[in-house]
């Protein structure tokens, strides 16, 4: 169950955009953007205020890769795996990464919601492969410890 305010910001997102069904995909990024991901209740509240069944709503939601419906952490790092990242090791920064923050494949966001750890398909930065992300800046030419020593200078950010 959520708290109130979540519906109240959620009645003022919806507010910024018309109350019509054409509306439902610019409310929910932006409901994404606010909270980091898409509560599944909100999806349902915004479905009744734009008169769409939960279904169609949800149907939307979950075609896009784009939407969670899981928490994500305050850090949100991708790893690309796409074909120039991949050849060029991806796959121990990414098993690095795992060790250091203790994810796996089932578990990707910490304890403490500071990191969520998504493997992507690619991320168009192919020429600076291995290349990551941490939230909207890319990391070119990662190496299993550039990714741990990035992963170390944030946690040391939060605890200032």
């Amino acid at each position: 169950m959520l708290d109130e305010t979540y519906y109240q910001k959620t009645d003022a997102i919806i507010a910024r955009h018309s109350c019509e069904p054409r509306s439902l995909i610019p409310i929910i990024q932006d409901i994404q953007a606010e909270y980091r991901y898409l509560p599944p209740e909100l999806l349902s509240y915004v479905a009744g205020k734009l008169g769409i069944s939960e279904s169609k709503a949800f149907s939307v939601a979950s075609f896009y890769e784009n939407f969670s419906f899981e928490a994500k952490g305050k850090y949100v790092i991708k790893i690309c795996d796409g074909t120039a990242c991949h050849v060029r090791k991806s796959a121990p920064i990414m098993e690095r990464l795992y060790k250091e923050l203790g994810l796996s494949k089932k578990k990707h966001t910490t304890d403490d919601q500071l990191f969520t750890l998504e493997t992507v398909s690619c991320l168009g930065a192919c020429g600076l492969a291995p290349a990551m992300m941490v939230n909207e800046q890319v990391h070119p030419k990662m190496t299993p410890d550039s990714a741990a020593e990035l992963v170390e200078k944030l946690r040391k950010e939060e605890s200032v």
